[in-house]
């Protein structure tokens, strides 16, 4: 694949409509949280939202995150035989996984070994890191996951950022990481933790890891500046890691006492909807997050629960 050559908005939204598509789910179940009380009923608009949670002592986490997409009808209603796919994890911070500061390496190996199974012909990991890329790497498990599954573990270098028209209500033109846009299919894998000031950073706010430029603009305004991001970036399904969370001192963190264990994954093909589900775990209500409410409010998916489609699995 050619990573020099710039795709135009056109040919990247045409890339993403062509894989994408929703998935209905038979049943439904519960969630531990307010959404329970606002009482779901199955949806017929296709919208999913899948919680699995590790209730045994000693689960196995890779398991748990086979067990979450079977729920949502298998690895192969998403990924097909001979697609390119992107994981774009959250793996920013030299930190190491007990920080939960990045995406639990143990969860990033089982996503990019399902899409194996399902034949993709090229399984690739990026995200444009904070800190050195070759210490994130080494110290959040990703790059020991990439020479595990045979994944491509790709350098963020300033070549691969091509700039690309947004057209958001805030971003018009920025620089974006080229492999994200051309891949065959992208699932989004961020860490739920704490943010000093989005409140919180889960699905949307991952992809300000997909983008170059001078990143500290992009704190200007931030909950619309989520917003823009993610009504670019589409993926076909975001899977929030909620094995441990950060509770505060986010989003780098620095110590284990900044994490708790929530042993939970959610995954949905609403990135709204996940976002939303993501922060029930940290006992906020969705509408109050500000990226959660304007996302709503500008048609990328919903936080309603009576419009979703929803399954718990326990391992």
């Amino acid at each position: 694949m050619n990573f020099e050559r710039p795709l135009t908005r056109r040919e990247s939204i045409k890339k993403i409509l062509k894989f994408s598509g929703y998935l209905t789910l038979a049943g439904s179940a519960t969630l531990s949280s307010d959404w329970i009380e606002a009482g779901w009923t199955a949806s017929s608009r296709g919208k999913f939202l899948v919680e699995a949670i590790g209730v045994t002592e000693g689960y196995d986490v890779g398991e748990l995150t086979r067990k979450a997409f079977q729920a949502a009808g298998g690895i192969s209603k998403f990924i097909s035989k001979g697609d390119v796919v992107v994981v774009k994890p959250n793996i920013s911070w030299a930190r190491r996984p007990e920080m939960a500061a990045t995406t639990n390496p143990h969860v990033l190996q089982a996503v990019i070994e399902l899409c194996q199974e399902a034949g993709a012909k090229k399984v690739r990991i990026a995200d444009h890191t904070i800190h050195d890329a070759r210490q994130c790497f080494a110290l959040t498990g990703a790059g020991m996951v990439a020479k595990k599954t045979g994944a491509d573990l790709i350098y963020p270098r300033s070549s691969l950022m091509r700039p690309m028209k947004l057209r958001g209500n805030r971003l018009d033109t920025w620089p974006v990481f080229v492999p994200i846009v051309e891949a065959d299919k992208v699932i989004n894998l961020p860490v739920a933790k704490h943010h000093s000031l989005s409140g919180l950073t889960l699905g949307m706010k991952n992809w300000i890891g997909a983008v170059g430029g001078r990143r500290n603009k992009l704190h200007q305004d931030i909950h619309m500046t989520i917003v823009d991001l993610a009504q670019f970036f589409k993926p076909t399904v975001t899977l929030i890691d909620g094995i441990r969370i950060m509770t505060r001192n986010g989003p780098s963190g620095g110590r284990t006492t900044d994490a708790i264990s929530k042993n939970t994954l959610i995954l949905s093909n609403d990135p709204v909807a996940a976002d939303a589900g993501a922060a029930l775990l940290f006992g906020r209500k969705p509408e109050k997050i500000g990226f959660i409410r304007l996302g709503q409010k500008w048609g990328l998916g919903t936080y309603h629960p009576d419009q979703l489609t929803r399954r718990k699995v326990n391992l």
